[in-house]
C-alpha cells in the first residue's frame, strides 16, 4: 500500500467526489480471528469507535489483540462518495480515510485506552500521510460515536500535544476529531483482518516514541 495515491494531498470538493453506489460491500460478516460478527453494534453495553491512522491493516490488528475489544472491521469513512471502493478512496477522488471500526465492552477496557493506544501507535501530526503513505487516505482520525467521547478525544489531543511539546515535537497536531462519527462503509472482505490472513504483509504503524498522559 505505500505510495498509493502520493499526489493525492488534498481534500476533493464534495461536487467533484465520485458518484459511488447504492450497494453495500457483500462481506462475510465473521472476523478471520475469532469468528464474531464483524457489524455488531452498540448493543448490551457495548460501546463502537472509529479510528483513522494510516494504513488499516495494522491499525485493525493493533485493537484485536486488545483485551475487552469484542470485534474490529476496516472501512472508510469521512469522505462524501457512498460505498466506495478500495481502488477509488486509493485515488483520492472519494474523501474518504481508511479507518477500523473498534466495538469494546467499557467494563473491560476503556475508551481512554483505546485513545492512549490510538496516539501512542502513530504519528499525528504528519496531514496527509503517514510515513511512506501519502494520500488523503492516511490521515489521523478520531470519529467519536458519544458526546462522551468525542469530549474525551478533545482533552486527550490537548495532553497529547503538551508531551509531544515536552519532547521538543514542535510539529502541529493534525488529527480530525469529529462527532457525530461519519458513516462507515465496510471495506471489501480481502481486507477485514488482512494481517491474521497474511501474516507477513504490511503494516505501517510507527508512533512518535512520546507517550500519552492520559489516565484509565
Amino acid at each position: 500500500m505505500t505510495g498509493i495515491g502520493a499526489y493525492k494531498q488534498r481534500m476533493v470538493a464534495a461536487e467533484q467526489a465520485l458518484q459511488g453506489r447504492a450497494t453495500e460491500m457483500p462481506i462475510s460478516n465473521r472476523h478471520h480471528v475469532h469468528g464474531r460478527p464483524l457489524k455488531t453494534g452498540a448493543e448490551d453495553g457495548l460501546e463502537v469507535a472509529q479510528f483513522g491512522m494510516g494504513c488499516f491493516w495494522g491499525v485493525e490488528r493493533l485493537f484485536w489483540q486488545m483485551d475487552g475489544v469484542i470485534t474490529t472491521a476496516s472501512g472508510y469513512a469521512g469522505g462524501f462518495t457512498p460505498n466506495p471502493t478500495y481502488e477509488e478512496v486509493c485515488t483520492g477522488e472519494t474523501g474518504h480515510l481508511e479507518v477500523v471500526r473498534v466495538v469494546f465492552d467499557p467494563k473491560i477496557i476503556s475508551y481512554a485506552q483505546l485513545l492512549k493506544a490510538f496516539w501512542e501507535s502513530h504519528n499525528p501530526t504528519q496531514g496527509m500521510r503517514q510515513g511512506n503513505d501519502l494520500g488523503t487516505q492516511y490521515r489521523s482520525a478520531i470519529h467519536a460515536t458519544t458526546e462522551a467521547q468525542f469530549e474525551a478525544a478533545k482533552a486527550s489531543a490537548v495532553a497529547y500535544t503538551n508531551a509531544l511539546a515536552d519532547h521538543s515535537v514542535r510539529d502541529g497536531m493534525t488529527t480530525e476529531i469529529v462527532y457525530p462519527a461519519p458513516t462507515f462503509y465496510y471495506a471489501e472482505e480481502m481486507h477485514q483482518q488482512y494481517l491474521s490472513k497474511n501474516p507477513d504483509g504490511y503494516c505501517g504503524l510507527k508512533g512518535t516514541g512520546v507517550s500519552c498522559p492520559i489516565t484509565y
